[in-house]
């Protein structure tokens, strides 16, 4: 078995060793190769990403009003950046997928990438807590950090995928919410987006409803350009 030399690598590029390799296993793993796959892991990291990099946020830029401060934490934990972060962490190789994921190139995806990316800071926090995961993940965000500009204009998926639509006279995205999963206080939101170029919809999830459908968006927009 080849894990733990391939996990011995990205240890150091995480800059933490998990004591349990099998919950970073888990974390690598998609849905479509086992049923102990990263999603709970998933949403779990994307609550402690949000968390993390918000405050590090209010206190860099303790002037700037909360829109600057939400566009700028959205750049940060958009699904681009964390695909960009998986890539140098050189996670493709490592993930674990089904065969139709294989096959369809699902190890270079940017929405399984940054699931997995999510999934590992879930994995990190349970097993270590809030403060380590803390330290790591403003080690990891430390260069874009330093580069926002909080007058700076940026778009997210949703955005890029009306644009993207408009700019060929296409119809608008539709979004639907077509369920709502857990207790009021930790729900998950499914979402369902149609466009007109795609025969079928597709799902996507989140732990609000906005950020399953940017979760759908993205998804769209990378079947989109792949075609």
């Amino acid at each position: 078995m080849t894990f733990p030399i391939a996990y011995t690598r990205l240890y150091k590029r995480l800059g933490y060793q998990f004591r349990d390799p099998a919950a970073l296993q888990q974390a690598l793993t998609h849905r479509s190769a086992s049923k102990n796959h990263n999603e709970r892991l998933e949403y779990l990291g994307d609550s402690v990403l949000g968390m993390v990099i918000a405050d590090a946020l209010y206190h860099k830029f303790p002037s700037q009003p909360e829109g600057k401060l939400t566009r700028m934490r959205s750049s940060l934990v958009k699904g681009d950046t964390l695909a960009e972060i998986g890539r140098e962490f050189e996670l493709g190789d490592l993930l674990i997928l089904g065969p139709g994921e294989l096959k369809s190139g699902g190890h270079r995806r940017d929405s399984i990438l940054s699931d997995a990316v999510e999934a590992i800071i879930g994995a990190i926090y349970l097993e270590s807590g809030i403060e380590v995961v803390r330290e790591l993940l403003l080690n990891w965000f430390a260069s874009r950090i330093d580069k926002l500009d909080p007058n700076q204009q940026t778009k997210d998926d949703k955005t890029r995928l009306q644009e993207y639509l408009q700019s060929r006279q296409l119809p608008l995205p539709q979004y639907e919410v077509t369920d709502i999963l857990g207790k009021d206080h930790a729900q998950t939101f499914v979402v369902q987006c149609r466009v007109s170029a795609l025969a079928t919809p597709v799902e996507a999830k989140g732990n609000s409803r906005r950020r399953a459908e940017q979760a759908a968006a993205r998804i769209i927009l990378e079947k989109l350009n792949n075609d």
